[in-house]
């Protein structure tokens, strides 16, 4: 035999379809004013946990775009260093084939060594150039300037790499130690500029001439210093292009799991707030019913 129904059971069925009518509103109406579909793990907790991963792995991704814009930045200017160093040491070159040709007077020789003494310093400015306060010719110890400007040819510079993370698993050396750029303590190009200078001096052609060898062996290392940072920083564009691509997709993803679609919400919360309006007006004649309208 089937139950009797009350007015107070029809009056809870009511309110429990009212509040649940009003939640699925409220659900709509959140997700309007966030323009997100996942607002609480239990609005999709599967969705959830693919959000989680897709925001930690953005936030890596991050991190390394980071690692990328900052060596790129430093291989820049250590470029653009090893470029002022190499147009110094194209200079001496000149002036030291123009000393060399044995007709030169006195004075003549004189000039030519004051200009020498004075790219000397100028290359040590160089060769101690700073990037974001750091001695970029100095390994490891970016504190401290590689070269002494009293006696720069007998300084020994630190031999340490400065690592990035450019990628999963993947780390780049992206400086160059003052030893490989202007040759070792003791036959570096300063070394070779003492020596220039002193010939000079000495009005010694043949000491002037040797000199001019060493110069082009050092400055062919600085070359080849300067290509090896080229093809560093070749590779670092290229995988700050792949992370712009895998940050593109991640944030494609992310936005797929999260993201509400704008149309479909608003033609939802339309039918929605007709179904409430509807429940509403339905509800209010049932619960003016009672036992007098019966008696009628």
């Amino acid at each position: 035999m089937p139950g009797r129904v009350t007015q107070s059971m029809m009056n809870t069925q009511l309110l429990t379809n009212l509040n649940n009518n009003m939640n699925r509103l409220s659900n709509m109406q959140n997700q309007m004013s966030t323009t997100r579909k996942i607002n609480k793990p239990s609005d999709d907790p599967v969705g959830i946990t693919y959000s989680m991963r897709y925001r930690s792995e953005l936030a890596t991704n991050d991190q390394y775009t980071k690692n990328v814009d900052e060596a790129i930045s430093w291989m820049d200017n250590t470029d653009t260093m090893l470029g002022q160093a190499g147009s110094v040491i194209q200079r001496i070159r000149e002036l030291t084939v123009q000393a060399a040709n044995g007709t030169n007077p006195e004075d003549a020789l004189k000039a030519v060594r004051n200009e020498v003494d004075q790219l000397s310093s100028q290359l040590v400015d160089v060769a101690n150039s700073q990037f974001n306060g750091k001695y970029i010719f100095n390994g490891q110890m970016t504190d401290q300037p590689p070269y002494s400007a009293d006696s720069p040819e007998a300084s020994v510079t630190d031999g340490g790499q400065i690592q990035y993370s450019i990628g999963n698993g993947t780390k780049i050396g992206i400086n160059v130690t003052g030893n490989r750029v202007f040759g070792e303590a003791g036959d570096n190009v300063f070394s070779v500029l003492k020596g220039l200078s002193a010939s000079l001096g000495a009005g010694d052609q043949t000491g002037v001439s040797a000199m001019l060898e060493k110069l082009d062996v050092r400055l062919q290392q600085l070359l080849n210093v300067r290509s090896d940072v080229g093809a560093k920083t070749n590779r670092v564009e290229l995988a700050q292009d792949r992370l712009g691509d895998i940050s593109t997709n991640l944030q494609t993803l992310q936005s797929k799991t999260e993201d509400a679609d704008m149309a479909e919400l608003i033609t939802n919360m339309k039918t929605q707030e007709n179904v409430y309006e509807s429940s509403l007006s339905v509800g209010a004649k049932l619960i003016q019913q009672s036992l007098i309208d019966f008696l009628r």
